[in-house]
């Protein structure tokens, strides 16, 4: 694996900072949410930043590569081609699973894949094919949990190393991810930290959040805290990382408390430099393999299946170096279970944490409720404010899961208070008619006749 090229200290680029972001002095690089830009319409605060030099890394939140499913290529397609616009050195996304395809569910938030075989199999080959579609090489973020799935079979520490070994991919380590999984699973991350393999390495996440009722909550929206800023040092202690970059997602601060936090993590970067330098050399680090063609795959599956033949085990992958269907089978049903208990209200599988999985199910119900808000801000203003929107949101999330984006999310929201003869003030519900009418477009004759129904009903 080739050395990464050096990032530097870096920020992740969001709208609402753009300004602040132009006017940071020794600002590095930038990281952008993939989904929220458009190859052929860059933010003129983006193509300002290119065109000073300033690198720019698309971070990817909706391939699911954790998911039973194969990647989608046009999700693929859309990763690289941001990658191609920006002129990345590489692309980033996540481990886990955001959505299940029987039935049809949408998360709107990343999830843990559980650390058993079959999980790290199937995930194995959707990076493999991930790898295979983009024009750059690709990081992987060791994610955020609430909660532990039962019957794990690896530590984080394992996991992430037999990933790295059988795909070559690099990975992005998020210090803050680290913290939570520290006290929402008990996890040391130390014991990470010295189990996987630090040559693979792209760069280093930093981010804030908060502790309510012993349960962390990673919300990109509070101040970077000093036991994240520890486990930066833990990780700098033992590698020099190319990159660190400071998240902040949401309640955003004033430029000068951004410009601190940032000189912060540069000052942990180099303290660990200066204590480096002063201490014995370390030895050079066992480099990680290359991500192997096709061919390479396929004869080294079928070397490994011929000596587990003999030993008379089982091979671990199917044909090729894939994830046999079995696998993506048990998967599917785990992960099925799971998010319909988390959106939809069905009992939660045994094994799991119910208080946890009850937290997790609100917490993403009111993620679901911020972003529709944000995506569809006229929303808020036709119900009467933040606090009656978020109400009939809630309530009307108990019953309806996602299954598409949030755009569309904020249609059905819509038309289902519309149905009800909602809201009951009339001019509102003539406001939210026009909204409805102004971007619903054509729709499926089902939604159509149903809602004709309701109308012809009421009249009569």
């Amino acid at each position: 694996m080739k050395p990464m090229a050096h990032l530097g200290v870096g920020i992740g680029w969001r709208p609402e900072i753009a300004d602040a972001v132009d006017r940071l002095d020794g600002l590095d690089w930038v990281e952008v949410v993939a989904e929220n830009i458009c190859p052929g319409h860059l933010p003129e605060a983006l193509r300002r930043l290119r065109e000073r030099g300033t690198r720019i890394v698309p971070h990817g939140v909706s391939l699911g590569l954790g998911g039973a499913d194969r990647p989608d290529p046009e999700k693929l397609a859309a990763l690289g081609e941001r990658a191609v616009a920006l002129g990345a050195p590489l692309v980033t996304e996540h481990i886990a699973f955001v959505r299940t395809s029987s039935p049809l569910l949408e998360a709107g938030h990343l999830l843990p894949v559980p650390r058993t075989r079959d999980a790290l199999d199937v995930l194995c080959e959707n990076v493999r094919i991930a790898q295979d579609a983009l024009p750059v090489p690709l990081a992987l973020e060791n994610i955020a949990a609430l909660f532990s799935w039962p019957g794990e079979e690896m530590t984080e520490g394992q996991f992430l190393t037999e990933l790295v070994e059988r795909t070559g991919v690099r990975l992005l380590i998020d210090v803050a991810n680290l913290h939570t999984n520290r006290v929402n699973r008990g996890e040391d991350p130390a014991a990470v930290l010295d189990a996987i393999p630090l040559e693979a390495l792209a760069y280093v996440h930093v981010a804030g959040g908060v502790e309510r009722d012993g349960v962390w909550h990673d919300t990109h929206a509070h101040p970077v805290p000093p036991v994240v800023l520890d486990l930066l040092a833990e990780l700098r202690s033992r590698v020099e990382p190319a990159g660190v970059l400071l998240e902040r997602d949401d309640d955003f601060p004033p430029e000068a408390e951004l410009a601190g936090e940032l000189a912060a993590i540069r000052e942990v970067v180099r303290a660990g430099r200066t204590a480096a330098q002063a201490g014995p050399r370390p030895s050079a680090p066992k480099a990680a393999p290359q991500p192997e063609t096709g061919a390479q795959a396929e004869a080294g599956a079928q070397a490994e299946a011929g000596a587990q033949a003999e030993a008379g085990a089982q091979p671990k992958t199917g044909a090729g170096g894939q994830a046999g269907e079995g696998a993506r089978t048990r998967v599917a049903l785990g992960q099925a279970a799971l998010l319909s208990a988390l959106v939809a209200g069905t009992p939660v599988p045994e094994g799991f944490d119910r208080a946890r999985i009850r937290v997790q199910a609100r917490a993403l119900a009111a993620k679901r409720a911020d972003v529709v808000a944000k995506v569809a801000p006229e929303l808020p203003g036709i119900l009467g404010g933040r606090t009656p929107y978020r109400t009939a949101f809630l309530a009307y999330a108990k019953h309806r899961p996602m299954t598409a984006g949030y755009r569309r999310d904020a249609l059905d929201f819509a038309e289902h208070l519309l149905i009800q003869d909602l809201p009951a003030d009339p001019a509102a519900r003539r406001r939210l008619t026009a909204w409805w009418r102004e971007r619903a477009g054509a729709r499926p004759p089902r939604r159509i006749v149903r809602w004709a129904r309701t109308l012809v009903g009421r009249a009569a």
